[in-house]
């Protein structure tokens, strides 16, 4: 796995308009764009901005353990969660996808409070909550102390609660949390994802996204399976 405590680092929003946009126009992809805030203004500002951009959703981060205040606290406590979901789906002018913190402890309840508020979907899960310490200089490895742990270890926890979810709320779901293979993947959809995103493999081998692509297209092929639908939620 990976631990990690950079933050969550981004040009801002003039910079991110001006030239990743027009960038990404390049390809035919849908554009989903990851939304964060250290306050319910900031956030509504930054949706604000990306309602008149060519992108098809937003995806509001409200989970990311590495903020000291703020988000941490708007992913944490349901009702929190609902009412900043709500006032952002009173301004976005693009469907809002709410990404829920692993740290928690019902997470069915998160995605509840989600639904309720109006989002048109869920995705889950952000980092767990990790920490590493230093035993010959008895220090924390990380500045931050703790930080957001990623990768292959973090799967079986995500794909249970991804199932958690999926069958709680009426809403799509999008798993993510360890996927480094088609395997991997498949098991998110049968466990009720919708659609799954990739984060960390990415950084071992660029090519993981599409190499999971095509193992579910060869996965169905193998099975008789025309319709990807048909694998979606369908363990027993």
């Amino acid at each position: 796995g990976m631990l990690n405590a950079i933050g969550l680092q981004n040009p801002g929003i003039d910079v991110f308009i001006e030239r990743d946009i027009p960038f990404l126009q390049d390809y035919s992809c849908k554009k989903i764009v990851n939304v964060c805030g250290k306050t319910v203004e900031e956030y509504l500002a930054v949706v604000e901005r990306l309602n008149d951009q060519p992108i098809d959703m937003m995806e509001i981060n409200v989970s990311c353990p590495n903020v000291k205040e703020g988000a941490l606290a708007f992913g944490q406590d349901a009702r929190v969660l609902e009412d900043v979901t709500k006032k952002i789906k009173a301004v976005a002018k693009k469907p809002i996808i709410m990404k829920l913190s692993p740290n928690v402890t019902n997470i069915k309840e998160m995605g509840l409070a989600a639904e309720a508020g109006g989002a048109d979907a869920v995705s889950l899960i952000n980092t767990l909550m990790g920490m590493k310490i230093d035993i010959n200089r008895k220090k924390f490895v990380l500045a931050n102390k703790t930080g957001g742990f990623s990768g292959p270890a973090v799967k079986p926890v995500a794909v249970r609660m991804v199932y958690d979810v999926a069958h709680t709320v009426k809403i799509p779901v999008i798993g993510m949390g360890g996927i480094a293979t088609a395997e991997d993947a498949i098991e998110f959809m049968m466990a009720g994802a919708t659609a799954i995103s990739v984060g960390t493999m990415n950084f071992v081998d660029p090519e993981t996204t599409s190499k999971i692509a095509d193992g579910i297209e060869q996965f169905m092929k193998d099975k008789g399976i025309e319709d990807i639908n048909d694998i979606i939620g369908c363990v027993e």
